[in-house]
């Protein structure tokens, strides 16, 4: 933050000395017109275009050295691969068409800058270049689209085939809240009509459905390796969105109607944590908290890398909050953990009123 300030006051100060050259020159009777651009300063503006086009590669070259390391880890999904081959083939072509465009852009604005007794030719049209340049485009932009929505496609490949885990992802302000579908692997109905606090129903889940009795209600995301998980997303208040960016996937959870996603988890917490990529991200993490713990700030615990559920929305004051952790663990872990879970029928039965409780209400 410090930087930046001290960047920002440099720039106001430069564009203060700018503003007082300006008027010192009007203020000087010989000083010739300044709303004509004569040779010398069409010559500069040209080496200036230069000078900025080397800047904006510098810039470029620097970000791709300085920030690199904060991107993602190597995809956890078994369609991750294929998203992140996509998605480096877009950046490649935009980055060299970038590159091109930009060098001719400044060298034509230094090679055919204003000169005395220079004429501009008129040139009407000509059919090849507008061929060329809209031909070019069309078949590079309408490769890119097709392949997208050809990998969209396999992506959204959301079926019953291969056994998939049924869990849904039900978004609130400002938390997530995971249900399963509990030993038949089928999800109760719910309904936010039915959603009964008292009894800590937070779901709205169907207490008259025989499929709702045995799902299970967490707040921490387990996923088995290697096994599809079809994920059913519902809203109870405003526009969520489901982003589970180690896994590329994303998407919104709509008030009032539900929405679908599936992807099957390669790697394991574990395993992601072994990653040379992912230790040096928790290195350099934990020796900034060392840092801030040092001087008695707060959020400096020592950190360990997990996968995150996170709200891509931006649905209120505490958006930036909204997380849940995912755990992705072997089947056998996934299993004993499930074990250890409260079914909604449990819950159910646990916060009904024992019949001691209804004489004494019915007596009253």
């Amino acid at each position: 933050m410090t930087t930046l300030m001290i960047f920002i006051v440099l720039v106001l100060v430069g564009i203060a000395i700018w503003q007082m050259t300006k008027i010192f020159e009007l203020t000087q009777l010989k000083t010739e017109s300044g709303e004509i651009a004569n040779d010398t300063d069409n010559k500069n503006n040209g080496y200036m275009l230069f000078a900025f086009l080397i800047f904006i590669y510098g810039i470029t070259i620097f970000s791709f050295w300085k920030y690199s390391k904060f991107l993602l880890p190597e995809a956890s999904s078994e369609h991750g691969g294929e998203y992140d081959y996509l998605m480096l083939v877009s950046f490649v072509i935009i980055f060299i068409v970038q590159t091109i465009t930009q060098a001719l852009l400044h060298y034509f604005g230094y090679k055919y800058r204003g000169k005395e007794g220079n004429k501009a030719l008129f040139y009407a049209d000509n059919d090849r270049l507008e061929f060329i340049w809209t031909i070019i485009p069309v078949i590079v932009l309408a490769g890119l689209i097709l392949w997208g929505l050809y990998t969209w496609t396999n992506i959204m490949d959301v079926n019953d085939e291969d056994d998939p885990l049924m869990v849904e992802l039900y978004a609130q302000q400002f938390n997530w809240t995971a249900r399963y579908g509990g030993e038949d692997n089928v999800l109760g109905k719910a309904n936010v009509r039915m959603i009964d606090i008292d009894r800590a129903n937070v779901m709205g889940l169907d207490e008259g459905d025989s499929y709702a009795t045995d799902d299970v209600i967490v707040k921490e995301l387990h996923l088995p390796v290697g096994r599809k998980v079809n994920f059913k997303m519902r809203s109870q208040d405003v526009l969520h969105s489901a982003y589970m960016p180690h896994f590329r996937a994303q998407m919104n959870c709509v008030p009032g109607m539900t929405t679908e996603f599936s992807f099957t988890p390669i790697k394991t917490t574990e395993e992601i944590r072994r990653d040379s990529d992912v230790i040096e991200k928790v290195k350099r993490t934990n020796a900034i908290r060392a840092q801030r713990a040092a001087k008695g700030e707060d959020n400096s615990d020592p950190w360990e890398y997990d996968y995150i559920l996170l709200c891509n929305k931006i649905c209120g004051k505490s958006h930036y909050n909204m997380q849940m952790r995912i755990i992705v663990e072997t089947q056998e872990e996934y299993d004993a953990w499930m074990a250890s879970q409260k079914t909604f029928g449990e819950t159910m039965a646990g916060t009904a009123p024992s019949s001691e409780e209804e004489t004494v209400a019915v007596a009253d």
